[in-house]
């Protein structure tokens, strides 16, 4: 076999491998590619626990959190993973995990559940005990 085609041979096999190796992984697209994680994650430290689950363009990764907070906006900004500005209503969630919704471009929002059900406080006036379930799903209204 002539040099030059051992090195054809060689950068043959690392394509396929590397085209084999990224096979099973797809990358993140749409608002995920700007997200902070991409799978179910287990964050913090404290005596109680709670789960949200973040949810947008059908992609939905749940998040079991530790924490000593009093509240789940609390919990939440400690783990960066909301950011927001303060409103006469509390805090507005712009961004979840990286994802950013902007109401004012395409009338975009986080939506905040509790149980299931559409919360009747903002994240930042929701106690927790520990147990509790949410969730933080894009919405375009």
């Amino acid at each position: 076999m002539k040099h030059t085609d051992r090195i054809f041979a060689l950068l043959l096999a690392l394509t396929l491998l590397c085209l084999c190796g990224c096979a099973g992984e797809e990358a993140p697209t749409g608002l995920w590619e700007t997200a902070t994680y991409t799978a179910d994650t287990e964050l913090g430290e404290g005596s109680k626990t709670v789960t949200v689950a973040v949810t947008a363009e059908e992609t939905t990764v749940t998040f079991t959190i530790h924490t000593d907070a009093e509240t789940l906006g609390d919990a939440l900004l400690a783990e960066e993973l909301i950011a927001g500005e303060d409103s006469a209503y509390g805090l507005y969630i712009t961004a979840v995990n990286g994802m950013t919704a902007d109401y004012d471009a395409n009338k975009s929002y986080w939506a905040f559940y509790e149980g299931g059900e559409y919360a009747m406080t903002g994240v930042d006036g929701e106690a927790i005990s520990g147990g509790e379930e949410y969730a933080l799903v894009y919405t375009i209204g």
